[in-house]
């Protein structure tokens, strides 16, 4: 990891200062963030589980992600937007969303068909990269009713290699829009490394579309909070848009068909498990006496409550009837969506039989 890396916390849990960034969490707040990160991983585990046992076609794990989803989603406000990529679980969790929503989605009940709106979390995104369009449309559009929100556009190392982010990027300082671009560079682009994506670091593309970019820590929740929050100030500010490469590591595989072991060695895994984002939290709670064992029992329980809650309710799902493709293409009914789902009601009576 590079110098010019913005760290607030060491991986052995120690607090360090930096010249430009600062952050003064509580401890009620500090185990607030351990707690969300906790609550994400045993999601994320049993998202895992359920996959395995043919309850889900897939699952993108967050495993080793989980300080830079938990820090950058606490710096958004209830007005801002959030724009995900697919495995932004913490994220989701973090605006409010019932977790179920995107087992939904990955068991094939539905397509993501959660209200945007009504947690500021729009829908995943498996086209790589182009929820960051979206994104800066989006904010783009904010920006002209003159409303104070920003907008914040999540993608992986791999999605900056897509004309789309390069299109978002040149669109967004253009316009000045009032958006961030969280980059979660975990490092591996499903088998590709970082060294066969790019000869520089990530964060620098930022300055040849003339926007500031900045590494943080990402396996660091405190640093990861404070560089998020001061880009979010930023674009309400008017200043435009600020690329975070918040530098991580994928501890599990790119998805539950990928089998890592194929290109990566455990050494670099383990180098890594001895970074875990929730660790070094553990750690600076422990040393600092802001928690005992009774919290991080009484978390790990939470855990497996929510974990049994959705297990439970994945197992029950019922599927929709088809008619249901045609539910919410529209905010609002439309005369010509109606008389598709009329001619697709003709065409499925068409193979009833007579009795």
């Amino acid at each position: 990891m590079s110098d010019d890396t913005v760290r607030l916390l060491t991986p052995e849990g120690v607090r360090v200062e930096h010249p430009e960034y600062a952050l003064d969490a509580t401890p009620e707040e500090l185990r607030s963030l351990y707690r969300d990160m906790a609550l994400a991983r045993r999601f994320d585990a049993e998202g895992v589980t359920l996959q395995r046992q043919g309850e889900l076609g897939l699952w993108p794990s967050l495993l080793g992600q989980e300080a830079a989803q938990v820090g950058s989603v606490r710096a958004l406000r209830d007005d801002d937007h959030a724009f995900p990529s697919y495995r932004e679980h913490a994220v989701a969790m973090g605006r409010g969303l019932d977790p179920l929503a995107l087992m939904r989605l990955f068991r094939g009940v539905d397509n993501g068909d959660w209200d945007p709106e009504e947690h500021h979390f729009h829908l995943y995104t498996l086209v790589i990269g182009s929820q960051t369009l979206h994104a800066t449309g989006y904010a783009m559009g904010l920006a002209k009713k003159g409303a104070e929100s920003a907008v914040v556009g999540y993608f992986g190392d791999g999605a900056t290699a897509q004309g789309d982010v390069s299109e978002a990027f040149n669109f967004a300082a253009v316009y000045g829009a009032p958006v961030v671009f969280f980059c979660q560079n975990n490092q591996w682009a499903i088998s590709e490394s970082n060294e066969r994506q790019s000869r520089v670091p990530l964060y620098r593309r930022a300055q040849g579309f003339g926007f500031p970019g900045v590494r943080v820590d990402g396996n660091d929740v405190l640093a990861t909070l404070a560089v998020t929050r001061r880009a979010l100030e930023r674009a309400r500010q008017g200043e435009g848009p600020t690329l975070i490469e918040a530098f991580t590591y994928r501890m599990g595989a790119h998805t539950t068909s990928d089998d890592p072991t194929r290109y990566r060695d455990t050494a670099e895994v383990e180098s890594w498990r001895a970074k875990d984002p929730l660790l070094r939290l553990e750690r600076l709670l422990r040393a600092e006496g802001s928690a005992d064992d009774a919290f991080f029992a009484e978390t790990e329980a939470a855990g497996e409550v929510l974990a049994t809650r959705v297990r439970t309710a994945v197992r029950a799902l019922s599927v929709p009837g088809t008619d249901h493709l045609f539910d919410h293409v529209y905010a609002e009914s439309h005369a010509l969506v109606d008389e598709e789902r009329a001619a697709f009601d003709v065409y499925q009576a068409s193979f009833v039989q007579e009795v």
